[in-house]
């Protein structure tokens, strides 16, 4: 019977002393945005279509953005691209049209999607020459890679350069 005893508190002493501060990209502020991306006129594209982008900063001196990418419902069996527009903090939102496509580092990088239109692809920027603490505004859309013709976009977010 003591043993059990023992055994019991044992455990409720481990449990109770665990640490359940367990960091979540959602407590990390403007060096992390879930991006949505949505047709980019909802009246009149037919499409279902829709993606994500988890841009996220580590904490470290390389600073490195990782843009893991998904598109769904999308064209099957077909490229795309994803692209950024920034302004300075200072502008009032996301008005630039200085488009940049994205991909592996400085190499442009295609999203392909498969028999059902789906696409992932985990693509990162390196911004170690951009001072820690800028902050800019930040705009996301997909582009068709053939015709260059946006299919998604997103809303303005803003972020900060960890």
């Amino acid at each position: 019977m003591m043993n059990r005893l023992s055994l019991f508190l044992f455990f409720i002493f481990s449990f109770v002393a665990c640490s359940k501060d367990i960091p979540r990209d959602e407590d990390l502020g403007l060096y992390n945005l879930d991006v949505t991306l949505h047709p980019e006129n909802l009246k009149a594209v037919s499409t279902k279509g829709y993606g994500l982008v988890k841009f996220r900063q580590a904490p470290d001196t390389a600073r490195i953005i990782t843009l893991d990418t998904w598109v769904f419902n999308l064209k099957p069996l077909h490229a795309y691209l994803l692209q950024r527009a920034v302004n300075p903090i200072t502008d009032n939102g996301c008005n630039s049209t200085s488009w940049l496509t994205l991909g592996k580092g400085l190499v442009p990088q295609s999203i392909q999607t498969d028999e059902k239109g789906n696409g992932q692809e985990n693509l990162f920027r390196d911004i170690t020459s951009i001072p820690r603490g800028t902050q800019f505004h930040i705009t996301f859309q997909i582009v068709d890679a053939e015709t260059l013709t946006t299919v998604l976009s997103s809303d303005c977010y803003q972020y900060t350069v960890r």
